[in-house]
């Protein structure tokens, strides 16, 4: 059975209005006779109409979620309903598998894609992922769903890997993929099934005079949205240029000498520039506040240590057994290194403040708090946050 015939059939007719309305305004965007929506907008409209989890602000695998299941939100040309896509990057990654021979290369990719597809169900709590397909046709827009798989590195056929210039063709028994190794992304074949949806869309030919009379006609005023004030930490340290996660501190406090510590006992570490421009950002060292986790369960935390240095739990070791064991997916007592962060694509965390007591937290792509650090430490205090990264 496919989402959208499980749904209520209210949000459905939503669903519907809303993309044939986005679409009308295609030329706002494009000259194409097709209707245009934006990956972005597929994405909103999505989790607008059926009332999901928008997991677009996170690095991961899915775009959306509800009740469990993890919807990757595709937005394509139909073409001739077999179209090459793409579906993962790892442009912080290239060193992993640049120099590789051909088959190992492919072997390395398919673990990175698996490995982040497996923590993408961890850290949301997922148990299925699935393809949300919408694609784009001359007068109209079409829904369908596509199967959201690991690949079967094992029934890789190393025989009919080719390499064509700087694209690496290869299948598994289940799909077809294609490798572009200067842009290091990864493409999937989409093979348009029977449609869950078909919408009519006409385009409007001035979509700008329809803006100007709304507005006229309303008298709206459009104010920009405020973002959360928040801030990026670093899972990791760096020594003479180097990434690493200490062995003996932050998520491998519990290795740390001096007393016997829980397995879980970890912190994330908060740099000390940090507290100078943004001393309003966390609570005062000690105060708890609540800190939701990208699966929206809560746990207590609070800043801790000497001069502030550590974001921890309370008690301690919840905030390790959600790092280390649930998402990270490491034994007990089994240390974490910068190579396990680079396989998963994620190497700092982002931390939203709602108020002095509300905070969420997710995690960030390699390279997320090297750039945010940049564009931010530099800067004067405010009273209560962060500059926002973009």
């Amino acid at each position: 059975m496919s989402f959208l015939s499980g749904q209520p059939h209210d949000q459905t007719e939503r669903y519907e209005k809303l993309l044939k309305a986005v679409g009308a305004l295609s030329k706002l965007f494009s000259e194409s006779p097709e209707p245009y929506i934006s990956s972005r907008a597929a994405e909103n409209i999505f989790c607008k109409a059926f009332v999901a989890d928008n997991l677009s602000r996170s690095d991961a695998s899915a775009d959306a979620s509800k009740n469990g299941v993890g919807f990757g939100i595709k937005t394509f040309l139909h073409k001739n309903g077999r179209p090459m896509e793409k579906v993962a990057e790892f442009n912080g990654d290239h060193a992993l598998f640049d120099q590789l021979p051909l088959t190992e290369k492919i072997q390395k990719i398919a673990t990175l894609r698996n490995e982040r597809i497996e923590t993408t169900k961890r850290i949301f709590g997922l148990s299925d992922l699935t393809y949300h397909c919408v694609t784009r046709s001359i007068g109209k827009i079409t829904i369908y769903e596509s199967p959201f798989l690991p690949i079967n590195i094992d029934k890789i056929d190393n025989k009919k890997i080719q390499l064509r210039g700087n694209i690496i063709s290869f299948t598994d028994d289940r799909e077809d993929y294609s490798f572009n190794i200067p842009k290091s992304t990864l493409y999937k074949r989409f093979l348009a099934g029977d449609s869950a949806l078909e919408i009519p869309v006409r385009i409007i030919t001035d979509p700008f005079a329809e803006i100007e009379s709304l507005i006229d006609r309303a008298g709206l005023i459009f104010a920009p949205e405020k973002i959360a004030p928040h801030a990026f930490l670093p899972l990791y340290a760096t020594a003479r240029g180097e990434k690493r996660v200490p062995e003996r501190s932050g998520l491998n406090q519990w290795n740390a000498g001096g007393r016997s510590r829980d397995s879980n006992e970890v912190y994330i570490p908060i740099p000390a520039w940090m507290h100078r421009h943004f001393p309003n950002f966390f609570p005062p060292r000690d105060q708890t506040f609540e800190l939701m986790l990208p699966d929206r369960h809560t746990m207590n935390a609070k800043v801790c240590q000497e001069n502030s240095k550590a974001l921890m739990s309370n008690p301690n070791a919840a905030l390790g057994k959600w790092l280390l064991r649930d998402v990270l997916n490491l034994q007990e007592r089994e240390l974490l290194t910068y190579q396990k962060l680079q396989t998963i694509g994620l190497d700092s965390v982002v931390v939203y403040k709602i108020d002095n007591e509300h905070y969420d937290i997710d995690f960030t792509r390699i390279g997320s708090y090297e750039r945010f650090e940049a564009l931010n430490s530099a800067s004067s205090a405010t009273d209560d946050g962060v500059a926002d990264e973009s």
